[in-house]
């Protein structure tokens, strides 16, 4: 693989980043500051300005990135988005070379995933799906957890990149695994998004000083990362954008759909799917995940 030198010292591959969202840019920016050389691309072009600024480079097109990059790096919203900016007639795969990889930190199916890899491998090019978790915190910190799927070789050429946006790297298995890691996260954070949703109700209807009394248990067995970091928006009943709420419906879809594939029955999933169902037919789908406080306050008429 290609690397830049400066002054006769190796700085690593030529990285390109696609996707420069709440979790994209600020994991872009990491890499900046770790060093690498980064040439960015984003659909809605004025996302692009703040990344440049902080030492990336702007490519005028997908295939100008990919000619210009070693590896790129993915932070998309779904399938569809991947398969259009990899396959699309002016896409990514137009432009990497053989030998070259993608790095897909989206959150998509494993089935879509293996096949991209497919379609990419044909072409010589690698694949490791690497889908994230730690809300945008965790993305503009670095401290991201990374769930990664592919093959051994791609996966320690990845290894570098990774760690400069997170601190927990988890190489699971072939392509693919990644993503199944990703939809067991995202059932888990269902429920304890509902738990503590619905402690913070009970609390509330009870006229306690839910802040203090959660405070004191943040560091019990109900301690967690939503109780930690959410828990004060679903007191307050004010939902600031970390990650959106119509975002983990479409994980939950992807979850629900492998537990059929499989034969689980998921009954807090399924639940957790139609509260937001209902809370993205009200207009709160961008809101974020927190607002399932929104259902339960509702129930208890709060």
């Amino acid at each position: 693989m290609t690397t830049t030198t400066t002054a006769g010292r190796d700085v690593g591959p030529r990285v390109g980043f696609v996707g420069l969202g709440v979790m994209g840019a600020p994991m872009a920016q990491n890499l900046v500051a770790a060093g690498f050389d980064v040439t960015v691309w984003n659909r809605t072009a004025t996302r692009v300005a703040p990344v440049v600024e902080r030492g990336a480079r702007a490519a005028g097109s997908l295939v100008e990135l990919a000619r210009r990059c070693d590896v790129v790096v993915l932070s998309l919203t779904d399938s569809p988005d991947v398969e259009s900016v990899l396959f699309a007639d002016a896409g990514l795969a137009a432009g990497l070379a053989r030998g070259s990889l993608v790095v897909d930190c989206s959150t998509i199916s494993p089935e879509r995933t293996r096949e991209f890899a497919d379609r990419l491998g044909a072409r010589g090019v690698g694949l490791v799906d690497a889908p994230v978790s730690g809300g945008s915190e965790g993305a503009t910190r670095g401290t991201l957890s990374i769930m990664v799927g592919g093959l051994d070789d791609d996966v320690a050429r990845a290894e570098p990149l990774l760690r400069a946006m997170g601190t927990t790297v988890t190489h699971l298995g072939p392509v693919g695994s990644g993503q199944w890691a990703k939809a067991l996260n995202q059932v888990i954070l269902a429920g304890v998004y509902l738990a503590v949703a619905e402690g913070v109700t009970l609390g509330l209807k009870a006229g306690l000083d839910v802040s203090r009394s959660l405070g004191a248990l943040r560091e019990g067995a109900a301690g967690s990362w939503v109780l930690s970091n959410r828990a004060g928006r679903m007191i307050d009943n004010e939902y600031p954008l970390g990650f959106k709420l119509r975002l983990h419906r479409k994980d939950l879809a992807i979850a629900l759909e492998l537990a059929r594939a499989v034969g689980a029955t998921l009954p807090v999933t399924s639940l957790a799917a139609t509260l937001e169902d209902g809370l993205i037919g009200e207009g709160y789908g961008d809101e974020d995940n927190a607002a399932l406080a929104r259902a339960l306050r509702r129930l208890a008429g709060l």
